[in-house]
C-alpha cells in the first residue's frame, strides 16, 4: 500500500515531542485558529469555495518565491509532484469541500467536535500505516480526554442538531467525519515528503499549488466569480491574512512539524484550534469567557500531557 513504510530511510520520528515541538504545535494553531476570524470576514463578501482558491493560490504565489529567495528548488520529479497532488487532493480538496458542504447541514458546534477526531483517526492510521509511530494506551486516553475538553468547551447548546435526526442531518454529520479521515491519511501521507527529500518550504508550494490546480475548476463551475462584485478592504485584508499566514507560513510549519514530530503529534493540533478561537475572541474582541470553556481547556490540557507523557515521569510513573 502506499502509505506503507512511509519513513523508510528517514530519520525516526520523535515519539515524545521536544520543546521546539511544542513551540511549532502552538504556533500553527494560532495561524489556523486565526483563520476562523479571517474565514468569517471573508465569506460574508465572497462565496467559500472561491475564498479557498484564493487562500491556496495566494499561498503558492506568495511561497514560489520564497523557495528561490532562500537558495532552495522547486522539485521536477514526476513522483514528488504525483506526492503534491495526493496530498493536495487529501489535505485539502477532500476535507474542505466534505466540510463546507458538511456544515451546511449540522450546527457549527458539532462540526467542531467532529472535526476534533482527527487525532483519533490519525492514531490508528499511522499505527497501520508507518512503523514508528504505534498506537498506544497512553496515547488513545490522551485522545479521548482531548476530544472530551473539545465537547465541553463547545457546550450542550452549541451541538443542538438543525434538523433533529433527519437524513441531512445524518449526512452532514457524516461527511464532516469523512474529512477528519481524509486529514488523518494526509498527515501519513505527508510523512514521505523527508524521505523524497523535499523541503518543508518547498512541500508547502507544491501541496497548495496543486491545491489550486484542482480547486480552481470547482470553484468556476460552481460560484462563477466573474458574477461577484469587489469584495472591500475589509475581506481583501482578510484573504491576504488567509493566504499568506494561515496557508503559506502555517504550512511551513506543519511539514516542518510532521518530519520530526510525525502525524499523530503534528494532528494534535486539532484540538487547541477552538482554545486559541476563544482565547483570540476574549483578548481581541472583547468576548465572555464561561466557566466551562475553562474546564474544557483543563481537559485539553491534560489530554496534551498524557500523549506526551513526560508529566507522567515526573510523578515517578512509567508512561505506557
Amino acid at each position: 500500500m502506499p502509505w506503507q513504510n512511509v519513513n523508510m530511510d528517514a530519520p525516526q520520528i520523535r515519539v515524545t515531542m521536544s520543546l521546539g515541538d511544542w513551540g511549532l504545535l502552538l504556533l500553527l494553531a494560532l495561524l489556523w485558529g486565526a483563520s476562523f476570524f479571517f474565514v468569517g470576514i471573508a465569506v460574508k463578501e465572497w462565496p467559500p469555495l472561491t475564498v479557498v482558491v484564493v487562500r491556496v493560490l495566494g499561498g503558492a504565489l506568495f511561497l514560489w518565491p520564497m523557495v528561490y529567495l532562500l537558495g532552495q528548488k522547486m522539485p521536477r520529479d514526476t513522483v514528488v509532484w504525483s506526492a503534491f497532488f495526493g496530498m493536495g487532493f487529501l489535505n485539502n480538496v477532500i476535507p474542505f469541500s466534505l466540510n463546507f458542504w458538511g456544515q451546511t447541514h449540522i450546527a457549527s458546534g458539532v462540526a467542531s467536535i467532529l472535526n476534533a477526531t482527527s487525532p483519533l483517526f490519525t492514531v490508528i492510521v499511522a499505527h497501520y500505516f508507518t512503523t514508528d509511530e504505534r498506537m498506544t494506551l497512553r496515547h488513545i486516553a490522551g485522545v479521548l480526554i482531548g476530544l472530551a475538553g473539545v465537547a465541553v468547551m463547545v457546550g450542550p447548546d452549541a451541538i443542538r442538531l438543525k434538523d433533529g435526526l433527519g437524513v441531512w442531518s445524518l449526512l452532514g454529520q457524516m461527511a464532516i467525519v469523512l474529512a477528519a479521515i481524509s486529514y488523518a491519511f494526509a498527515g501519513t501521507f505527508a510523512r514521505r515528503f523527508r524521505r523524497l527529500g523535499v523541503t518543508p518550504m518547498a512541500t508547502a508550494a507544491g501541496q497548495v499549488t496543486a491545491s489550486s490546480i484542482m480547486m480552481i475548476p470547482i470553484a468556476l463551475v460552481v460560484d462563477r466569480p466573474w458574477t461577484l462584485h469587489m469584495p472591500g478592504w475589509g475581506a481583501i485584508g482578510a484573504m491576504a491574512g488567509l493566504a499568506f499566514l494561515s496557508t503559506a507560513l502555517a504550512y511551513i510549519v506543519y511539514f516542518r512539524l510532521l518530519a520530526t514530530a510525525g502525524a499523530r503529534n503534528s494532528i494534535l493540533v486539532t484540538f487547541l484550534l477552538p482554545v486559541v478561537a476563544i482565547l483570540l475572541g476574549v483578548l481581541i474582541l472583547g468576548e465572555a469567557l464561561y466557566f466551562r470553556q475553562i474546564v474544557g481547556m483543563t481537559l485539553i490540557g491534560l489530554g496534551l500531557a498524557a500523549i506526551d507523557g513526560r508529566p507522567l515521569g515526573w510523578l515517578g510513573m512509567k508512561p505506557a
